[in-house]
């Protein structure tokens, strides 16, 4: 591959970090948001080697024709599909993959949910409460959740769902919350759900099962800029 090749690659590669993570938030599709700095920054030293990489080679090249240089341009290929066809944020697809379960907070403390009125939550936060050992917060409190809706096996309820990364999309586990007496929304729609929490008639379960809620009121909404917990 001749410089100006790689100073093309790179010049390319800059340009797409820098347009995902600067002028716009792609980023939060695959990471949180804590990482635009730094992908900010490896986007802009990746932009100026490849400028300077290629202003190099059209200065020092010879008059001589490069043709082994078209075949390596093909090796450019990737970074180009990268460009044109940007990857969505996690789904239901990657939800009903995931075999893992929420790890059950020991320590996390809560206070009591107004009595009146609507309290929004975040998924985590919800299955928390529920778990709760002894006097459980949400015990008839009226909650509000946002997340997208993954249609559940038999018809009978739909999942709320929402993906909680520590890193990167790579280590995402999902968070759900089964939801009674609303019909399912179209896979992948974002919603949210108003209702209240369904308690577990012997108490808290010793193995992981997904909290309900019995849904008085589900309203469509444009998917958050950070999709992730």
């Amino acid at each position: 591959m001749s410089r100006q090749t790689q100073g093309a690659v790179l010049l390319v590669l800059g340009a797409t970090l820098l347009s995902i993570s600067a002028f716009s938030t792609t980023y939060l599709n695959y990471v949180r948001p804590g990482f635009r700095p730094l992908l900010v920054g490896a986007g802009a030293v990746l932009a100026v080697l490849g400028l300077l990489s290629v202003v190099a080679d059209l200065l020092g090249r010879s008059r001589g024709r490069d043709h082994g240089s078209r075949v390596a341009w093909l090796l450019a290929a990737p970074v180009f599909a990268l460009v044109l066809i940007t990857p969505p944020a996690l789904g239901a697809f990657a939800a009903r993959r995931d075999d893992g379960s929420p790890a059950r907070s020991q320590t996390a403390a809560h206070g009591a949910l107004a009595r009146s009125g609507v309290t929004e939550l975040t998924l985590g936060e919800f299955i928390e409460r529920a778990y709760a050992p002894s006097n459980p917060s949400l015990a008839g409190r009226k909650v509000r959740l946002i997340g997208f809706a993954v249609p559940g096996e038999g018809g009978r309820s739909w999942h709320l769902t929402r993906m909680r990364i520590r890193c990167c999309a790579a280590d995402a586990l999902a968070l759900e919350v089964a939801v009674h007496g609303a019909p399912a929304p179209a896979e992948d729609s974002w919603v949210a759900v108003t209702g209240t929490w369904v308690p577990w008639p012997d108490g808290v379960p010793d193995d992981y099962v997904v909290p309900e809620l019995a849904a008085t009121e589900v309203t469509g909404i444009e998917r958050p800029a950070e999709p992730y917990e």
